[in-house]
């Protein structure tokens, strides 16, 4: 904007100069001899202001565009020179100035200088044949300018003659001059057009040399007859003519851009470039039509004249043959192009064919009432179809009745979004007779005139769809007793609650099993799971049709009790009932065995949330258990002083980083193709001094809940990437260590930055680190922590998902989130070697994992049995207490240098 305003500023001022010139030359105020000297001044300030102008853009501009300019000013003060001498003579000597005199040399040297610093405007390098058309274009455009001169002013100004040989050459000159330099003007900025660079510039200097042209024209016909006088208005020609060149000398530059590339292909010639190929023709039809004109008067013709003519024919018919070669040239290269250009969609074509048939998804389109045009040949081994038999049938024809509403409401849909797509699952037949789901995504393409038609691409999810039906069931319900799981029972509960009125009301029991664990330890977890198993259907008969029973894991319960007008008196009776059902012996085997129940009962009324609820119950199962257990008892709010030793608990763990009470186990993962240790994962213990050992069970929820584990989190990081490197992990040994993170790492700042900070300290290459998370993850705010997760894909750290398939496991997670490793949960394998079924489900695990590019890993193994059945299932990597146990630093070392013995057994 500054630009434009400071060009219209300068166009203005000097517009409103030679205006004000020209009045003072025609209307003459002051006399002849105000006249005279104001002409003779103001040019020679005009052409000087011009010329230094012009030297001051030079110096800005280095290069040939700084010598173009300087020869243009250079050629501006010489004819500012010439004007001097003139104004001196003339002005202040007060004599007549004698012509040919000293004026017409600085006069007549502008003529040389212009035309060098012209010659030098950078242009793109030509190849050969570019720079002959070139050539003939010049020399087309320069004898149509002379021989217009000729029959305009140097015809006449011969015949008419001169004082002198020596005067009349410099009149000559004059005219001749100014030719060349329009010829040369015309001929760069064809160039410059051509090439598409700023020819701005240019247009002003080739005005003004038309300008001077015509002047100097005049000129010579008035001295010649003695009729040129100072001062009048022929002056305001060469007054304009500099103004102009002021003008383009002050005139913005274009901002500095790439430099063209250099032309090869005539198309890029020619193209959009009217104006070069115009020019000489323009040229020799404007003199063409002067020769007539002239001759039409005259009626005779002279020998310049016919030898002007002549040379134009033969000039004409070179620039023919020239372009007859160039359009050869062009149409060689259009063919080349064309050919080209057809193999490449030739190829295209083929190798869009290939993957459309060996795609994964069925292509096909269809009309807007479902008749199938086009379907690819992929369906025939997706779905059984040979593609001609269905191609011009009706899709609604096709798919089973069930799904007809949700396919006419997708057409509906899809023909009222042009451009939009539309995903639905439809219930599709199989050729061999089976009803196999299939999710569908249809495009409308009906305005795109390659397609016309909506674009149907069609996937089998069948399999995929039973698996994640499955998993969502495993994540509901307990595997072992096939109760709810806690995600279920917190989901019932929640729904209880916010159901929850005045005349319905909700309590929940919390129940643990006594003396359990010292059954589970002495008999053994075949024995411990049998009576999980008698005590979970003993429960379901003891609760209500509608009560809810749930196994939170190992020996304890829930059951969700809602009933009105008041579901604690309910809940009382339903735990009266579940003590009195587990009086009665089990039998396991052939043991007897004997456990009771200590039960906690707590109401909805008495807690503000869920968590409450739940806590409340919890905390009057342990009133119950500390009691002798065998009992119910009730909450009652003075049992949340028991909540002091967590509270003692969580102090101690805030100042433990800083007391150095923290250490690292390390557990081996191991490959189970060649049985070797490719990694270990850090698990970290509290060597608390005055409790011991704490067990990660007892802290590590502290530190989510407190937002503790974020620091915890960033020292265990740490402190495993150090250990890696001392191990190797850097160098010469390829060993992944694997670290766990929370969801809360991820709410608590750039947990990216941290890892990157982490990896840039110990120097652990990223490659080295396993980050495993949990589904949580996934479910929790999944754009934040799926941006997060990129962003750690992006510095090269591998990602797990931990604990797989006692979450909500959705496929469209493991889709969309960039997973690396995928752990199967210990749940899955501790049911392997007995029940086919749970060993199909892993597989089908496996199989998944495989199919979205993923390593599988196998933890928690316990023994022989499951090592081989993992083995058969081809399971990459495995974990357990079986390989080895988490170990100190300087024995998983030891480990890591001489290998497992167990894996050397079972291989």
């Amino acid at each position: 904007m500054t630009g434009i305003l400071r060009r219209n500023s300068w166009t203005a001022a000097v517009g409103l100069l030679v205006a004000a010139f020209a009045a003072v030359m025609l209307l003459a105020p002051g006399g002849e001899v105000v006249t005279e000297a104001v002409s003779n001044v103001a040019s020679l300030l005009m052409t000087v202001a011009a010329g230094s102008a012009c030297l001051v853009r030079a110096v800005r501009r280095r290069g040939r565009t700084g010598v173009a300019w300087a020869g243009i000013g250079l050629g501006c003060l010489s004819y500012g020179s010439g004007e001097l001498v003139w104004t001196w003579v003339q002005s202040i000597e007060r004599q007549v100035v004698a012509s040919p005199g000293p004026a017409d040399v600085g006069y007549l040297a502008m003529v040389p200088l212009i035309t060098l610093g012209l010659l030098f405007i950078p242009v793109t390098r030509q190849t050969p044949a570019n720079r002959v058309r070139s050539v003939v274009d010049g020399l087309m455009i320069a004898c149509s300018l002379l021989l217009i001169s000729w029959i305009a002013v140097l015809h006449p100004l011969i015949e008419t003659g001169a004082d002198s040989a020596l005067a009349l050459t410099v009149l000559l000159a004059y005219p001749i001059g100014d030719v060349v330099l329009i010829t040369v003007v015309l001929y760069m900025l064809a160039q410059l057009r051509r090439e598409g660079q700023d020819y701005g510039s240019l247009m002003l200097i080739g005005a003004a040399m038309v300008v001077v042209g015509v002047a100097d024209s005049v000129y010579a016909y008035l001295a010649l007859h003695g009729a040129y006088a100072s001062g009048g208005w022929l002056d305001t020609g060469w007054f304009l003519c500099f103004g102009l060149v002021l003008l383009a000398a002050r005139r913005p530059e274009r901002p500095p851009g790439p430099r063209p590339q250099r032309r090869t292909s005539p198309v890029r010639e020619f193209a959009g470039q009217p104006f070069a190929l115009l020019v000489p023709y323009v040229a020799v039809i404007t003199a063409l039509v002067c020769s007539v004109v002239f001759y039409a008067l005259n009626g005779r013709v002279d020998a310049f004249y016919s030898g002007s003519r002549s040379v134009l024919i033969l000039l004409i018919v070179a620039r023919q043959l020239l372009t007859l070669l160039e359009n050869r040239q062009l149409t060689g290269d259009l063919e080349r192009r064309v050919g080209a250009r057809t193999q490449e969609l030739r190829a295209s074509e083929l190798r869009f064919r290939a993957l459309v048939q060996q795609s994964s998804d069925s292509v096909a389109i269809i009309e807007a009432d479902s008749t199938i045009r086009y379907q690819g040949e992929s369906v025939e081994r997706i779905f059984g179809w040979p593609a001609e038999v269905l191609i011009g049938r009706r899709l609604v024809d096709i798919v089973e009745k069930e799904g007809l509403p949700q396919l006419r409401a997708a057409l509906v849909d899809a023909l009222g979004a042009p451009g939009q797509a539309m995903v639905f699952e439809l219930p599709v037949p199989h050729a061999d007779g089976r009803i196999r789901l299939a999710e569908m995504t249809m495009t409308n393409l009906l305005d795109d005139p390659g397609v016309r038609g909506l674009v149907l691409n069609t996937r089998d999810v069948h399999d995929a769809k039973e698996l994640q039906d499955r998993l969502v069931h495993e994540a509901y319900h307990d595997s072992l007793t096939g109760l709810a799981s806690r995600a279920l029972f917190t989901e019932r509960v929640t729904e209880a609650v916010a159901g929850g009125t005045r005349t319905r009301e909700v309590a929940i029991l919390v129940i643990d099993l006594d003396g359990f664990k010292e059954i589970n330890d002495s008999l053994g977890h075949a024995v411990g799971d049998q009576l999980l198993i008698q005590v979970a259907g003993r429960l379901l008969k003891a609760v209500r049709e509608c009560d809810t029973v749930a196994r939170f894991g190992g020996d304890e319960f829930g059951v969700v009790v809602e009933s009105s007008p008041t579901a604690r008196r309910d809940a009382e009776i339903v735990a009266a009932r579940i003590v009195a059902a587990l009086q009665e012996p089990f039998l396991v085997g052939e043991r007897e065995l004997r456990t009771s129940a200590s039960i906690g009962l707590a109401c909805a009324d008495d807690a503000a949330d869920l968590d409450s609820l739940i806590r409340n119950a919890d905390l009057a199962m342990y009133r119950a258990k500390s009691a002798g257990g065998d009992c119910v008892a009730g909450y009652d709010p003075a049992m949340l002083a028991g909540l002091v030793e967590r509270l003692e608990l969580e102090a101690d763990l805030r100042v433990a980083l800083t007391r150095d009470e923290l250490v690292l186990h390390y557990q081996p993962t191991v490959d189970l193709r060649t049985s070797g240790i490719v990694g270990f994962e850090a698990l970290v213990r509290w060597q608390h001094p005055v409790r011991g050992m704490v067990s990660p069970l007892d802290f590590i929820g502290i530190a989510e809940a407190t937002g503790l584990i974020v620091p915890l989190g960033r020292w265990v990081l740490t402190e495993a990437c150090r250990q890696a490197v001392a191990w190797g992990a850097a160098g010469e040994r390829p060993l992944k260590m694997a670290v766990n993170v929370s969801v809360r790492q991820f709410e608590h700042g750039d947990l990216s930055a941290m890892v990157a900070e982490v990896l840039a300290e110990t120097g652990m290459p990223a490659e080295r680190l396993c980050l495993e998370m949990t589904e949580s993850v996934l479910l929790t705010d999944t754009d934040e922590n799926l941006t997060q997760l990129h962003r750690l894909k992006a510095l090269g750290v591998t990602l797990a998902m931990d604990d797989f398939g006692t979450g909500y496991s959705s496929l469209a997670y493991l889709r969309r989130y960039p997973m690396d490793i995928l752990k199967i949960d210990r749940s899955f394998v501790d049911r392997l070697g007995g029940d086919r079924e749970d060993e199909a489900l892993v597989r089908t695990i496996v199989r998944l994992g495989r199919s979205l590019g993923m390593t599988t890993v196998a933890e928690g193994i316990e023994d022989a049995v499951q090592l081989g059945v993992l083995r058969d299932l081809q399971v990459d990597l495995a974990q357990g207490f079986y390989l080895s146990r988490p170990l100190p630093a300087a024995e998983a070392g030891r480990v890591l240098d001489e290998g497992l013995t167990k894996l050397a057994l079972a291989s």
